[in-house]
């Protein structure tokens, strides 16, 4: 699977669990609260100022190991 920035913080979690550190490292430690679990990674990434395709790089390259 490939994430996208469409697709759900919650989905990307239940999927590939591995990816929490990731996205907890680059500043969205609200992963457990339930309306981050409703956002996109677009969404997430503008909230918290990231560059959404450097971060789908990292969590897509870890997912493929």
């Amino acid at each position: 699977m490939t994430i996208t920035k469409d697709t759900i913080i919650g989905d990307i979690l239940r999927i590939a669990p591995q990816a929490a550190p990731v996205l907890m490292g680059i500043g969205m430690h609200c992963l457990g609260c339930p309306s981050s679990q409703g956002e996109t990674v677009e969404q997430a990434c503008m909230a918290h100022g990231v560059d959404v395709n450097e971060l789908l790089s990292q969590i897509n390259k870890l997912i493929g190991k």
